[in-house]
């Protein structure tokens, strides 16, 4: 017999009888239930009371159901699990979750956390987590919403979105600008920076020295990293001179940290870009926003490397 609505017992006395009987301990239960032990012992003789059957049967230090408990647990921990789904959609609280945007150290290091304040200005209810990987991660089995890869093209799944592509420049720090002079004597006298990064030769030295007919001159000495932060860390202590690429050292050329030694600008030969990928599963409002944002700050990137592209009276670097 099916029994009005308005006699229903209440909710809580429900849900401390589930808690109770998922755990098998009023103690547990009350610690999920952030109540005390006889607050949630006086939840379940209510409903007893309110039934007019036992619920429990109690023994030293234990309790098990009865057989009316038992039946009555069946579908009470089913509609209660049924509630806490559905109310878990339904509450916007409960459904932020950080946006995961994956790219390799470098592009990690010296172009999204410079600008991850502005994102912080602008979307400040947004909470992002990085991982930095130079390796490609499987974006939908490791859980990952946005990817930001350098690749060819050809290379860029369906759907990637082009960021910015590639151009080169020498930089230095400023401690280290003189007067023109020539540049090969120049380069005979100075520490050159090498990303030690044998699958692009573009961004090796001897590629760059070649482009502008230096080929046969040699430097004074070469320091050699594995990481390319470490490159411009390196050129920012005032170590040498390094190949900039200018998409990630375009906020030190505009603060002052590093310098342009001309003539050594090259574009990219191969057609490789950084891509912004984000992951086949459905995104949620956080992670179209968070592209957006990275869309506008690679226009505005885009921008800056056109105008680091037009000639100017920079000067070369002191090989000191």
């Amino acid at each position: 017999m099916t029994v009005p609505i308005a006699r229903l017992p209440s909710l809580d006395l429900v849900r401390g009888f589930v808690a109770v009987g998922r755990r098998m301990s009023i103690t547990l239960a009350a610690q999920d239930l952030c109540l005390t032990q006889s607050a949630v012992s006086r939840q379940v003789h209510a409903l007893e009371e309110v039934l007019g059957v036992k619920l429990f049967a109690r023994g030293y230090r234990s309790i098990q159901f009865t057989g009316e408990g038992e039946r009555l647990f069946r579908i009470a921990d089913v509609s209660v699990q049924q509630l806490q789904d559905v109310i878990g959609l339904l509450d916007t609280r409960q459904q932020r979750r950080p946006v995961t945007i994956t790219l390799s150290t470098g592009a990690a290091a010296l172009w999204l956390l410079p600008r991850l304040s502005r994102l912080q200005e602008q979307h400040h209810a947004i909470d992002v987590r990085i991982a930095a990987s130079n390796k490609v991660l499987d974006l939908k089995a490791e859980g990952i919403d946005l990817a930001v890869r350098y690749c060819a093209e050809a290379a860029a799944p369906p759907g990637a979105q082009r960021l910015f592509g590639e151009r080169l420049l020498a930089v230095c720090h400023p401690s280290l600008v003189i007067p023109p002079g020539d540049l090969a004597a120049v380069i005979r006298q100075s520490v050159l920076l090498e990303f030690d990064d044998p699958r692009r030769p573009w961004l090796n030295w001897s590629h760059m020295l070649q482009s502008v007919g230096l080929s046969a001159v040699r430097p004074s000495s070469m320091l050699r990293f594995n990481q390319y932060e470490q490159v411009i860390q390196a050129a920012e202590a005032a170590q040498g001179i390094a190949l900039g690429r200018v998409a990630l050292v375009e906020p030190m050329l505009a603060d002052g940290r590093l310098v342009v030694l001309r003539p050594f600008m090259a574009e990219h030969e191969a057609d490789a870009a950084y891509w912004l990928i984000q992951s086949p599963a459905e995104p949620h409002r956080d992670v179209e926003t968070v592209a957006l944002w990275i869309l506008r700050e690679a226009a505005q990137l885009e921008a800056a490397m056109e105008v680091r592209g037009a000639p100017s009276a920079a000067q070369p670097c002191d090989p000191r």
